[in-house]
């Protein structure tokens, strides 16, 4: 359908050639214009033939030249242009069914949105999709695109996903790839339903498609405390996941001897379920996915290690705490001595979060929210600053998932929260207070 034009940027080439908010964007050069992919897609051209309808209705071509990529300068109602496409799975271990009750609106919304995947990163399960869906990514070559898979088992995903096109719609991963459609795709593993065999099988199928399918990330799944009335599942235990990193491990081997590419990778998670070590960089190839939380922790280790040995001590007394998950807690506090070591009037102290907001089985820093900071750190000695991952305020800026704010929990505590990106330099340069990254 045609979409109303929000506003046109100034100076840019629609406004040069007189096309004004509240017209109705129709065509670019005979193609319709539904969404942003179109857009994108469309007007990337250097010459446009435009066609808008006038706020009266009546409709007239625009001709536009301009350089070739250029933004035409339109902007619209919403980013997607369209109303966002929403999930049609039951998965068993999906995370916003375990959300807690009274947050916001925009938690409980399932994405599974390829134009999101494309734009954003999001993974999608690609049930939702057609046969003209996936023509129209092959023809726009929307690449990479992200793919919750869980497994290749026709019968099984079903069952993982409570929807029937979850088998059927498998059949478009083997028919992008013959497009040379790049794809990452993940498993959220649960104990004894999609790992063991299943989970051999799952690799076997999606490494037959390589290079087309660049990596698959395997994800323990996440369990909250909120879960009554769902399908019984439980957390992994260390032996399970010391076993799944086994079984990744005796795949990724092979193909890295026969493809040069590990393909398949454990999440940072499944080392600190096993209290495996994290591996070097080098095992990660090219970070493929850093989003889904692999290889993670190895860039953080490496770049800290370089800050450090690069940084000098200044001598200044400096005393910081770091809040972190019960997940990374050993990690973390083996980089604060690393530093404590070097800086010899620094205290840096790590106070490891349990997550009671939404249950202990929850262990990653990205889920700790100002209500378990504030019930944990109130009354303790934290020293100049609290550090945090960014991860714990996801896009939302200056918000936990519990809407505290950065201001909120700052006040609460009496003290300054610095929020800290997962990258080495910066961690050790919040840790001493210094820009490290002036001298890197």
């Amino acid at each position: 359908m045609p979409v109303k034009i929000k506003s046109v940027e100034r100076r840019s080439p629609a406004q040069k050639a007189g096309i004004a908010a509240g017209e109705t964007l129709h065509k670019i050069n005979g193609n319709k214009i539904v969404d942003v992919l179109d857009y994108r897609f469309y007007m990337t051209d250097e010459h446009l033939d435009v066609e808008v309808e006038d706020i009266s209705g009546k409709l007239r071509h625009i001709h536009i030249t301009k350089q070739e990529y250029d933004d035409l300068g339109l902007d619209f109602e919403t980013y997607l242009m369209d109303r966002q496409h929403t999930c049609k799975n039951k998965c068993v271990f999906c995370f916003v069914d375990q959300m807690p009750p009274n947050m916001r609106d925009t938690l409980y919304v399932k994405d599974d949105d390829s134009r999101m995947s494309f734009l954003f990163g999001n993974y999608i399960t690609l049930t939702n999709l057609t046969d003209e869906d996936i023509d129209r990514i092959i023809k726009m070559r929307i690449s990479p695109i992200n793919v919750s898979v869980h497994s290749t088992n026709p019968e099984l995903r079903v069952t993982l996903m409570k929807n029937p096109n979850a088998a059927a719609s498998l059949r478009y991963l083997k028919r992008l790839a013959e497009h040379d459609i790049k794809i990452n795709t993940q498993l959220v593993l649960c104990p004894q339903l999609n790992d063991g065999k299943e989970l051999e099988r799952s690799i076997t199928d999606l490494a037959e498609l390589f290079p087309a399918v660049e990596s698959i990330a395997c994800v323990p799944v996440g369990i909250t405390k909120y879960r009554d009335g769902l399908f019984h599942l439980r957390p992994y235990t260390k032996a399970e996941a010391q076993q799944v990193i086994d079984t990744i491990h005796e795949y990724s081997d092979r193909f890295l001897k026969e493809h040069g590419d590990r393909i398949v990778y454990p999440a940072d998670e499944f080392f600190l379920l096993a209290q495996m070590p994290i591996p070097n960089e080098e095992y990660y190839g090219e970070f493929d996915q850093l989003e889904n939380g692999v290889g993670l922790l190895a860039m953080l280790k490496q770049e800290f290690a370089e800050a450090l040995a690069d940084a000098h001590d200044s001598g200044k007394k400096r005393s910081v705490t770091i809040a972190t998950g019960v997940a990374a807690g050993e990690f973390i506090k083996d980089l604060a001595a690393q530093a404590q070591s070097k800086y010899k009037q620094l205290k840096c102290q790590v106070e490891v979060i349990q997550n009671d907001y939404f249950g202990e089985n929850i262990t990653v820093a990205g889920l700790i929210t100002g209500t378990d900071l504030i019930a944990q750190l109130k009354g303790k000695n934290l020293g100049e600053e609290v550090l945090i991952t960014s991860a714990m305020l996801r896009h939302e800026q200056d918000k936990f998932l519990d809407d505290f704010t950065i201001e909120q929990v700052e006040q609460a505590l009496g003290v300054k929260l610095t929020v800290v990106d997962n990258d080495g330099y910066e961690l050790l340069g919040s840790i001493l207070n210094e820009d490290l990254w002036a001298d890197a």
